[in-house]
């Protein structure tokens, strides 16, 4: 556990200033004064640079919750420092050193004595790493190296994320990787994240390596938010709103640019077509620019609805909630469009370009080399079914909403 009840919080390498719990469980971050008096930027956009101290009843201020892991690590996490699962900041103390984005929280008193197993060779390096990952399914953070991909150690910030199979999601690996290159193709000139299943140092079987676009070359840190932070929500409410929500803020926001919401639609378009239904406020994200934010490379696409149990469309859309994703019709992808402000001809325009790369999509799963034929084909029905059930008539119904505007 952690000895203080403070942390230092660095941007890249830049002490910019302190997190704090206060008695009654009040938290606090304030900028360090020299931080504020050299311009250094703003740690996030709920957190703007100035000389005062914010203050979040009840928990770390939301931009920090977002940093603090989830699921199976979070338990690995807590189970370590023995602690109870909860102590959110004690976690992220001791394990936010190589977080998303460029911010880091560092332990002034750190604890070296962690209860690990070294026989749990898995657990024993997701920790070892000391990085804090979202996300409920196992994973850690590796580096590349001439001989293949290794676990991080102590001192290291991890390159790449790797995924690792879980029990209770047979072929999740394959099953991500095959989303993701079906993705790739349906939007060929958006940014995704680089994946691959390779071979993962001394943990038996294979993992999905994801490229961190977080990480240039050199090691340097990019800085991204999640919209579950852009939104000042908690981790825990990434599930609550909707896709509107998204556009609405890249809308509003000064320094973001109004073709962004767009570019967000059609990507959510994509998701609903692959039968991505986990696609929850935590898979979109936007980089710190000095020109404003834009939106990051997309990532984690999964076809959750293969696994019959996930089949409710992780937020709002279209003004309606709790929607199966076997019950989405055209009304809720129009709903979704204006909701993001958009012209009925730039709804059919991005319907359209789905309909010219679908079959390449299919193609590309079809001859993949990775995953078995059951799965490959599950994709593709999926894809075929949310095209004639959700997609095929958005053309016509638009045009006749918007004749039907006209006429009045």
């Amino acid at each position: 556990m952690a000895v203080a009840h403070w942390g230092n919080v660095y941007y890249q390498d830049r002490f910019a200033g302190t997190l704090r719990q206060e008695p009654g469980g009040r938290c606090s971050f304030a900028y360090d004064d020299d931080y504020v008096d050299a311009d250094g930027p703003a740690i996030a956009h709920t957190l703007p640079l100035e000389i005062t101290t914010h203050y979040t009843e009840g928990g770390l201020p939301p931009f920090f919750d977002n940093l603090v892991a989830e699921g199976w690590l979070r338990n690995a996490q807590a189970r370590a420092l023995g602690v109870h699962p909860d102590d959110r900041l004690a976690l992220l103390l001791s394990f936010g050193r190589d977080c998303a984005g460029a911010v880091s929280v560092v332990d002034p008193e750190p604890r070296d004595d962690l209860e690990l197993d070294p026989s749990d060779q898995q657990t024993f390096a997701a920790l070892a790493g000391r990085a804090s990952l979202s996300g409920i399914q196992p994973k850690l953070t590796v580096v590349q190296t001439p001989q293949g991909f290794r676990p991080t150690g102590s001192n290291e910030l991890g390159t790449h994320i790797a995924k690792l199979p879980s029990g209770e999601l047979p072929d999740i690996i394959e099953m991500e990787w095959l989303t993701t290159q079906a993705a790739r193709t349906l939007l060929p000139e958006e940014p995704i994240a680089d994946t691959q299943i390779a071979a993962l140092g001394n943990i038996a079987g294979e993992a999905l390596i994801v490229r961190r676009f977080d990480r240039t070359q050199d090691g340097k840190k990019l800085h991204f938010e999640e919209f579950n932070q852009l939104l000042g929500n908690l981790s825990a409410a990434k599930y609550e709103g909707s896709y509107e929500n998204m556009a609405q803020f890249i809308l509003k926001t000064p320094n973001c640019i109004p073709a962004e919401a767009e570019r967000l639609f059609r990507r959510i378009l994509v998701r609903l077509l692959l039968g991505d239904t986990d696609a929850h406020l935590k898979n979109f994200a936007m980089f710190h620019t000095n020109d404003g934010l834009r939106l990051a490379p997309s990532y984690d696409f999964v076809a959750g609805s293969f696994y019959g149990q996930f089949d409710t469309i992780a937020l709002a859309i279209g003004g309606a909630a709790n929607v199966r994703i076997g019950e989405l019709k055209p009304k809720h992808i129009i709903g979704l469009g204006e909701g993001f402000s958009l012209s009925s001809a730039a709804m059919r325009l991005a319907v359209g370009d789905l309909e010219k790369r679908r079959d390449s999509a299919a193609t590309a799963i079809a001859e993949a080399g990775f995953g078995r034929a059951r799965l490959r084909d599950g994709i593709i029905n999926i894809m075929e079914k949310r095209w004639n059930g959700s997609f095929a008539s958005i053309g016509r119904l638009s045009s006749k909403k918007r004749a039907g505007v006209g006429r009045r």
